[in-house]
């Protein structure tokens, strides 16, 4: 059984969400001791909790230890299986922090996945929906993932009531991958309110137009309005894209790299900043002309592991980044380097 330190890096829910999907792809089990220590609140939270059930579910797993506050869990795998799942998380719990696990093994299951989430959508301290659609699918589809994303309804603090559908194909392998310079070509992006007026949406939209224009890029936003949520809410999501690919897979295939920003609106901040700091925060990604931002940049560590003899390049090193490769390593045996120091631009290698 592999021993993994909950407390190393970040030590925060990040680290026992990839320990439990890497268990389950590998079928090696794990104990994960000393989980989120030094928090004010150590041990397991809900939207921990369910990230675990999900791939526990999806691998017939034998777990200890998966109720709330704990510190100790031990993780031990059974075989990856198709099927449809349901999953409430509660309130606005994350329903793309769970997918972040839920994905990596849920390809290499025997047949087609489906799980339906209800939860947050687009909350505070986790990667949008719009995110995940138009950054992390569209990145981890160049190394042969399969992912079909329909939102129908979005969630937000504190009620949340978002509903996700997400299929998940079957694939045998994923192929090596370089990821390093970016491209951008145009910029694009999703600016919505629900359960507010619709100018909230479009004036998110203009601010953020109007900051990347002054810089000399133009955009084309998308806003959505609707009344169809349990509490009101807004954001926006940006993202670059680039026409001819700046990356490459093993067999030759070109693969367009992309940097994707977001802001999520609060009760006493106006839209304009929301939608300014997605700008601003897009703009400082362009600016480090690496594929991946900082927050694909630890995302990818599992999947670099899966396809091996693969390299990024990241627009900033995160203590994220480094928990993430510390349990990638610790989990699959595939050894990583980089070069560079946090909060720098860095090269991304495993074996």
């Amino acid at each position: 059984m592999i021993e993994i330190d909950g407390s190393y890096g970040e030590g925060g829910g990040a680290l026992v969400r990839i320990s439990a999907a890497l268990s389950a792809l590998t079928g090696k089990s794990i104990h994960i001791t000393d989980i989120r220590a030094g928090r004010p609140k150590e041990g397991l939270m809900p939207q921990h909790l369910n990230a675990l059930k999900s791939v526990a579910l999806l691998s017939n797993a034998s777990c200890q230890g998966l109720e709330v506050g704990s510190t100790e869990v031990t993780f031990q795998s059974g075989e990856l299986v198709g099927g449809d799942f349901k999953l409430d998380i509660g309130t606005a719990g994350s329903m793309t922090l769970v997918l972040q696990s839920f994905l990596i093994p849920a390809a290499f299951a025997r047949g087609p996945v489906k799980i339906t989430l209800s939860g947050g959508s687009d909350v505070r301290w986790s990667p949008p929906v719009d995110y995940l659609s138009n950054v992390t699918l569209p990145i981890l589809k160049s190394t042969g993932y399969n992912v079909e994303l329909k939102l129908l309804q979005r969630g937000h603090y504190p009620r949340g009531g978002g509903v996700l559908e997400v299929v998940i194909h079957p694939v045998k392998d994923i192929s090596p991958f370089n990821l390093l310079d970016l491209k951008v070509d145009r910029i694009r992006g999703i600016s919505h309110a629900v359960k507010l007026p619709e100018h909230v949406a479009l004036r998110q939209a203009q601010s953020a137009k109007d900051a990347l224009q002054n810089a000399g890029y133009q955009l084309e936003i998308e806003v959505q309005h609707s009344d169809e949520s349990l509490s009101p809410g807004s954001g926006i999501v940006l993202w670059t894209e680039g026409e001819d690919g700046t990356g490459s897979s093993a067999d030759g295939e070109l693969i367009n790299s992309r940097v994707g920003s977001s802001s999520i609106g609060e009760r006493g901040k106006r839209a304009e900043i929301v939608g300014k700091q997605a700008a601003d925060e897009l703009l400082y990604f362009i600016s480090r002309n690496a594929a991946l931002d900082k927050y694909m940049g630890d995302q990818i560590i599992p999947y670099m592991a899966m396809a091996g003899n693969s390299t990024v390049k990241t627009a900033e090193l995160t203590k994220h980044t480094l928990t993430n490769i510390y349990v990638t390593e610790k989990i699959t045996g595939r050894k990583f380097e980089y070069e560079g120091k946090l909060g720098e631009p860095v090269l991304i290698r495993v074996d």
